[in-house]
């Protein structure tokens, strides 16, 4: 399944264009590499989001081939940590 594809299905971004386009700018990784949208991803990788002032990590629990309800999104993904970006430092 495409990463993109992934995060939008999952819940972890809310829109699939969202997902891309924070891949396409290097804000998301793969098991610490820095990854393209189209980049396929399987159960049990980890999963780096920078989005806003917050750094999210997730590992894959299943691959959703339909967008997941909110209830049942913790069965796709399990979020390991969520930290709050203090300051960008100049």
């Amino acid at each position: 399944m495409r990463l993109d594809q992934f995060l939008a299905n999952a819940g972890c971004i809310p829109r699939r264009t969202q997902a891309k386009q924070a891949c396409d700018e290097g804000l998301v990784e793969v098991d610490g590499n820095v990854v393209k949208p189209a980049t396929s991803v399987q159960v049990g990788q980890r999963i780096t989001i920078k989005t806003g002032m917050r750094i999210r990590k997730y590992r894959i629990l299943q691959l959703p081939q339909r967008p997941v309800p909110r209830k049942k999104r913790d069965e796709y993904s399990e979020l390991l940590s969520s930290q709050q970006i203090d300051e960008v430092e100049s």
